[in-house]
């Protein structure tokens, strides 16, 4: 029996900007855009239609893979899509279908119960701005006072009852992922019912504070601990994406707090994809921020949550989460680098360490003909020498007035600097580096980068005055520069 993913070749209606084009039911019709990218229709997707809760007909869909067998205990994934969108509709929008093709696991994919929209909460503001009906639809539904009445949790729950019904499910292996206003919904269904899951997944914005913390700052939560995994993409705000950094950040510390976290994560970035691993005594979270990707989710989303972290997680009959090996191991980057302006901490082997000095960004300038004026030809964080020989295991010998310096790299080759040269002397031959060594609290400052790049071809990305180093490729995103920036700020 194939268990192998396969991707079908579809047709591309690039002419189309229809959100959901209602054709992809019926056609090989596929979407692409910065965040949401589909597939074509999966043929064993099922639409149902049944009354699960409150008298109202619900519309779910499910994918049940070839390989299913009904004598074996199997994992059930809730998919949950984003507003105006469908079950279908995020059915495409992920791989879910195609991962539980190779994994063997089922996956349903509800339909909000009224307008496309689920019930979920919001603070005081943003139900003021967005419960008024405006001419396209797009207003919240009231969320009601008791939890327990909303429509859409029970729907849910009377789900996941009819598919231990219908099939042979393992109850400590059932799990929820949303995108948009579906990952809103997995987190609040996390807090009032997140014991019956083994795991929530979500990719698009945060949710409000006022939700998740009281007006005391206290945490917001009925449900208590399991592994959470929250997808962020970098560009999530449409006009400003800094203003949800604070936001995402403290998103995240409400879940670390909840499953006991250890406060340093392990950080690994791998291309696009800037992950920070953490562990729990309750449950683990994983954190992923995505470099230049749009509000909205990836299609390669779902195996990340499922290889990362859903493949090694469950729930036990006490209500313990038990982690183990997973598909994709939860390690940082084996070789890495970090640092950041002004901070004298840096990030090495997954743990801080310190430096002689904090991190100076420097600015190569341009002034000769430009009658007195000045144009910035390059920005550059320059780190002490004696820090370089320490990461690099090099030979540090500088001079008794600290102006000069040599390095003895591991592989022989010698290095010299001096104060305010550019020029760096490499075994007797001259070489300019980015900008000219300089001279502080006694110790001499070069480039970091130039030097990663220049001795080790190591990959250098940059952003917000953050510098991370690996020896594979990797872009450094806002989120996790942000992250970084706080360890390190925080760590001295």
């Amino acid at each position: 029996m194939n268990k192998k993913i396969t991707i079908l070749p579809g047709t591309p209606d690039d002419d189309n900007r229809e959100y959901l084009p209602e054709i992809i039911r019926t056609t090989d019709v596929v979407v692409n855009e910065n965040g949401n990218n589909s597939q074509v229709y999966p043929a064993r997707l099922a639409e149902n239609k049944g009354v699960i809760a409150d008298g109202l007909e619900d519309i779910w869909y499910e994918y049940v893979p070839e390989s299913y067998d009904p004598a074996k205990k199997t994992p059930l994934v809730f998919s949950m899509h984003g507003g105006l969108m469908t079950g279908w509709g995020q059915a495409i929008y992920t791989c879910w279908t195609m991962v539980a093709d190779r994994e063997g696991f089922i996956v349903v994919f509800p339909n909000a119960n009224s307008r496309r929209f689920w019930v979920v909460e919001c603070d005081e503001e943003t139900y003021a701005e967005r419960s008024k009906p405006r001419p396209d639809g797009v207003y919240l539904n009231p969320f009601p006072e008791n939890p327990d009445d909303n429509h859409d949790m029970k729907a849910v729950l009377g789900l996941i009852d009819l598919m231990k019904s219908k099939y042979n499910i393992d109850e400590g292996r059932i799990f929820m992922q949303g995108m948009s206003m579906g990952n809103l919904m997995t987190h609040q269904f996390a807090r009032y019912f997140g014991n019956v899951l083994a795991g929530a997944a979500g990719a698009g914005g945060p949710s409000d504070l006022g939700v998740i913390f009281d007006k005391n700052g206290n945490i917001n939560n009925r449900a208590g601990h399991l592994a959470v995994w929250q997808s962020r993409p970098e560009l999530n705000e449409f006009l400003n994406p800094r203003s949800e950094l604070e936001k995402n950040r403290l998103n995240k510390e409400y879940w670390l707090k909840i499953n006991g976290c250890k406060a340093l994560p392990q950080i690994s970035i791998q291309g696009e994809n800037n992950y920070a691993f953490y562990t729990g005594d309750k449950a683990d979270l994983v954190f992923l921020d995505i470099k230049n990707r749009d509000h909205g989710q990836t299609l390669d989303d779902a195996e990340l949550v499922w290889d990362y972290l859903f493949s090694g997680t469950r729930r036990e009959p006490d209500g313990r989460i038990v982690h183990s090996e997973t598909i994709a191991p939860r390690t940082g980057d084996e070789f890495a680098i970090a640092i950041a302006k002004d901070c004298k901490k840096a990030w090495f082997k997954n743990s801080v360490t310190d430096m002689s000095g904090r991190a100076i960004l420097w600015q190569k300038l341009k002034y000769h003909g430009l009658e007195g004026g000045q144009e910035v030809r390059g920005e550059y964080l320059c780190v002490p020498l004696s820090f370089i020989a320490e990461v690099f295991e090099a030979k540090y010998q500088p001079s008794e007035d600290s102006l000069t310096a040599v390095l003895i790299l591991k592989d022989g080759r010698e290095l010299q600097f001096a104060r305010g040269s550019i020029g760096c002397v490499i075994d007797n031959r001259i070489s300019a580096m980015l900008c000219e060594a300089l001279h502080r609290s006694g110790e001499l400052y070069i480039s970091f980068e130039w030097f990663c790049r220049y001795f080790y071809n190591l990959h250098v990305s940059v952003f917000d005055d953050v510098l991370y180093v690996t020896d594979h490729y990797n872009v450094l995103s806002m989120n996790m520069a942000y992250l970084i920036n706080g360890i390190l700020k925080d760590n001295g």
